[in-house]
């Protein structure tokens, strides 16, 4: 069997982490055949529901969970972890200006960024989750000068997947037969789903839609569907956003289908004349755990004003909390080249030994 990784999740007591942790744990992420310690980490008031968590998790009897750590610190909750996925973050709150949301998040995000620095593995592979993601991932990026940042992404496949959703069930097909589907810019209603390039069953779709349905219903509505589902349920995206999240980091890790893209928020290099220093969603293929841009694709005049308006949402939020991004790292960022150092994992040694007062379960001591 392999050895085992080490995954963090930060908010593990909410929503989405309750149906995200439970599909790492059953190998809906890394594979049915990688074992996990998985290291949850939560605000210190919250701590006794992350312990139903793991009573739960033990209940469920997942084979390839080795062990369960609660941490209520970044500091010890990313202790050699080998992916950290950031889903916990400062809801906005009633009256709450957007400036000052994403300096409320910079705070938690900054913290997470320098501990990850600190404490993580050297090749630890991030996502954000939590909103705003992109600024978020910059954020945390910025405060982490050892790691590269091409480490931190963000989640536009949530977006991906509710565009290639769309677009199945309008055309009458499996989503699995829908290929090259691509999200650009930012996870907000400013993004741009583009199906420009779409195929299904390897025939291009774009003969056979509407360009009205297109610009007054497609697009409107993967934009807005976060929205739509809050007026219907009363809350926001659980199972979906935390579906897109193993979506992310399995492509990430694992590789894209051959002939077909996704949708990944990562570190800006200047492709399609997209300005460097910000997070921006752009179509990426995976391979040996690195990522790269799709290049060359066509890309009309309705196209780039969609994907300028965007870019500057992206640039506003970057200005709203400049004041607070280290100085230090701004060369990295906008120098960066957008393929991971490495796709290989580093172990520690002592992986197999920890009976820490954090670890509430552990499945290898006669291993």
């Amino acid at each position: 069997m392999k050895r085992p990784v080490r995954i963090a999740i930060t908010g593990a007591a909410g929503s989405i982490s309750n149906s995200l942790i439970f599909r790492i744990a059953a190998g809906d992420m890394l594979g049915p055949d990688q074992p996990v310690i998985l290291q949850l980490i939560e605000r210190p008031e919250a701590m006794e529901a992350l312990r139903g968590v793991a009573m739960e998790l033990e209940d469920c009897a997942f084979p390839l969970v080795h062990a369960v750590r609660l941490h209520d610190n970044a500091e010890d909750g990313f202790s050699k972890v080998h992916f950290a996925l950031l889903v916990g973050a400062k809801p906005r709150g009633k009256g709450m200006e957007r400036k000052d949301l994403l300096e409320a998040n910079a705070e938690i995000f900054s913290v997470q960024g320098r501990a990850l620095n600190d404490h993580a593995n050297p090749d630890v592979k991030v996502l954000v989750v939590g909103n705003p993601a992109n600024t978020n991932a910059l954020i945390a990026s910025r405060n982490a000068p050892g790691l590269s940042p091409s480490q931190f992404t963000a989640m536009s496949r949530l977006d991906h997947n509710r565009a290639k959703g769309s677009l199945a069930n309008h055309i009458g097909a499996n989503p699995a037969d829908v290929t090259r589907v691509a999200v650009w810019g930012n996870h907000s209603a400013t993004q741009y789903p583009d199906i420009r390039n779409a195929e299904a069953f390897g025939e291009p779709v774009m003969p056979n839609l509407d360009a009205k349905w297109i610009s007054e219903t497609f697009i409107p509505r993967v934009q807005q569907r976060g929205a739509e589902i809050i007026a219907a349920r009363g809350q926001s995206s659980a199972a979906s956003a935390a579906n897109g999240a193993i979506d992310h980091m399995r492509d990430w890790v694992k590789g894209t289908p051959d002939g077909d893209f996704v949708s990944m928020c990562i570190p800006s290099d200047g492709s399609y004349g997209v300005a460097k220093g910000i997070v921006y969603s752009f179509p990426v293929r995976c391979r040996f755990g690195r990522y790269q841009i799709v290049q060359n694709l066509p890309i009309d005049d309705d196209a780039k004003q969609r994907m300028k308006a965007t870019e500057q949402e992206l640039l506003e939020e970057k200005a709203a909390v400049e004041h607070l991004l280290p100085a230090a790292t701004e060369e990295a960022q906008n120098a960066i080249s957008t393929r991971l150092r490495s796709g290989a994992l580093r172990y520690a040694e002592e992986d197999a030994l920890d009976d820490s007062e954090a670890c509430v379960l552990r499945t290898d001591r006669l291993m």
